[in-house]
């Protein structure tokens, strides 16, 4: 019998913890953490994905700042936006709400927002200090995927991990994480030009699917007894549904559950552990613990 890893569940404990220490700051006469948000246009994901962090926030404690622009505006007036929250000595950390229209490139949004108050963990300086093991901010996934691991007590080290993606947002970051010492997992990287992809997934005790592909990781993909985090989210149209769809995983999870020693649901999985990594990421930015 499989057990699920409640990510709702573990989010909701480090959201206690997460409050203590705010009441902790505040008790000293210090301002609570405050993270801020721009979202740039009114994109449906990114604006219940921002209300999520609003509501995050609230719950432990911190102030939340929420600064909307337009759609059509140009990557210099947002990049002076950046700007003036770096400057900004109320701001703890910030994000770039992703995806950003077609006509501004997002490396230069994420270059531009200074290392240490970048909430999201995707600035190069950060992503670099992860490769080398110096503290920083984490990408906010893989930081929770690894947290979730670590509550549930999964043995990684010597077994064999298979991470189904290759982005910087998510497979890259946690096969770096996972093959550290401390979690000294063998790590494969797998993507869309991997050949005889079954052979490598029949041999993971952990397999990591960050492809954004419905149930694309099905139960002859998998050994019995194997771990799997979940980490898509696709819309698919659910007649059944008041709001006429639901969101699938890369798994296929009925018929790939029954084989596993755990999953991660979809929802319920990975999604409240990324928004409880962005509270901790300001909060060690509050603390001015990396930099």
């Amino acid at each position: 019998m499989y057990s699920i890893i409640d990510g709702k569940k573990i989010a909701a404990q480090i959201k206690h913890e997460i409050a203590a220490e705010v009441l902790k700051i505040q008790n000293e006469g210090k301002n609570p953490p405050h993270l801020a948000a721009i979202l740039v246009g009114n994109d449906g994901s990114s604006e219940t994905y921002v209300a999520n962090k609003a509501k995050d926030c609230e719950e432990v404690g911190f102030n939340f700042t929420l600064i909307r622009l337009a759609k059509d505006i140009s990557e210099a007036d947002l990049l002076k936006n950046i700007s003036e929250l770096n400057n900004n000595n109320d701001i703890d950390g910030f994000i770039v709400q992703l995806p950003l229209p077609d006509h501004i490139s997002e490396n230069n949004v994420i270059e531009a927002i200074d290392p240490s108050k970048d909430a999201d963990g995707f600035h190069p300086v950060n992503m670099g200090r992860m490769v080398v093991g110096l503290p920083g901010y984490l990408p906010a996934t893989p930081y929770g995927i690894v947290e979730l691991v670590k509550r549930y007590q999964i043995q990684t080290s010597g077994k064999m991990c298979v991470v189904l993606g290759r982005s910087n947002i998510v497979g890259r970051p946690v096969s770096i994480l996972l093959s550290q010492k401390g979690m000294d997992a063998t790590v494969l990287v797998a993507h869309s030009r991997t050949q005889n992809l079954q052979d490598f997934t029949l041999r993971a005790d952990i397999i990591i699917a960050a492809l954004g592909s419905p149930s694309f990781v099905k139960a002859e993909m998998i050994k019995t007894g194997a771990v799997v985090i979940d980490v898509g989210t696709t819309r698919v149209s659910s007649p059944e549904s008041k709001s006429g769809w639901k969101l699938v995983g890369d798994v296929d999870f009925v018929n790939v559950a029954p084989k596993c020693s755990y999953i991660t649901p979809v929802p319920g999985g990975v999604g409240p552990m990324t928004r409880v990594s962005l509270l901790r990421n300001t909060l060690m930015a509050a603390k001015k613990r990396h930099y």
